[in-house]
């Protein structure tokens, strides 16, 4: 122990004091408590942080998920208008192809194929993508057929035109042929042909029918006689005799000709008898 100070001694120093076990006690507690404040508070922090950390990820979470499901929809949609708009496209193909095909090819495949590609909105994808992919197939052979009967009957049109055209010729040469001949030069020349041709009688057996024939009828195909009914360039009796050298007897000279000559050929042998009966007996 340290001896007692007097009262009225004065130290040299400030004498040295120690805590009693109390004071000791009190701040041991007070630093506990401390302690255990700060930990709550840095726990606190930290339960906090994560808290916010937890929240954040799991609100990213929410977002991305539904930026996915925003991305399939709108890509579903894509395909869905993508699919539709191919299906409107062929049916509009396969309309245009069957008003072309109309009585002109069998496009009933087509037909029934674009009936039931017409309901493709309320059809799967799947099967509204194989029918337009079916119209478009039957759509091209539907062309092709039309095209190709369109060909075919241009060529049967063209042939018939040139046929046309080849038949008009020919009536118009007929018609000219058969003109030429119905004139006196014409009866002359024709009959002078076929004299040598079928008979071979020559200039001057000609000569002999030229002046049988004048006097008979004057060449003329029109020539017919009040007083008996003959008829014609050779004065047939009846006219309608001549009809053993063609129908159009009554019309064309070469066929009265033709008759004429081989009636002469037949009674007389030749024009020049025929004609020296003709002026013996005023007929002949």
């Amino acid at each position: 122990m340290r001896p007692p100070i007097s009262e009225n001694s004065t130290p040299e120093t400030t004498p040295e004091t120690y805590p009693t076990r109390a004071e000791r006690k009190n701040r041991r507690s007070r630093t506990k408590r401390l302690s255990l404040i700060a930990g709550g508070l840095v726990l606190a922090g930290v339960v906090a942080g994560t808290g916010f950390t937890v929240q954040s990820a799991v609100a990213e979470q929410q977002q991305q998920a539904q930026q996915e499901r925003e991305e399939r929809a709108a890509a579903k949609a894509a395909v869905i208008s993508k699919t539709h708009l191919a299906a409107s496209v062929a049916l509009y193909d396969a309309d245009t192809a069957l008003d072309a095909a109309a009585n002109k090819v069998d496009a009933s495949a087509l037909s029934s194929t674009s009936s039931t590609l017409a309901g493709y909105i309320s059809m799967p994808l799947d099967e509204v993508t194989e029918l337009t992919e079916q119209a478009k197939e039957q759509t091209a052979a539907v062309q092709a057929a039309a095209a190709e009967a369109d060909r075919a009957a241009q060529a049967a049109a063209e042939a018939q035109a040139a046929a046309e055209a080849q038949a008009a010729a020919e009536a118009q040469a007929a018609a000219e042929a058969l003109a030429a001949t119905n004139t006196v030069a014409g009866a002359k020349a024709t009959a002078a042909s076929l004299a040598a041709e079928r008979y071979g009688w020559g200039e001057s057996q000609f000569s002999c029918l030229v002046q049988l024939w004048q006097k008979e009828s004057g060449w003329s195909y029109t020539a017919y006689n009040d007083n008996g009914g003959a008829t014609g360039i050779p004065q047939a009796l009846p006219g309608s005799k001549m009809a053993s050298a063609g129908s159009d007897w009554a019309t064309n000279a070469a066929t009265q000709i033709a008759w004429g000559l081989e009636y002469i050929n037949a009674s007389y042998g030749t024009p020049c008898s025929a004609w020296s009966h003709s002026q013996a007996m005023n007929w002949y």
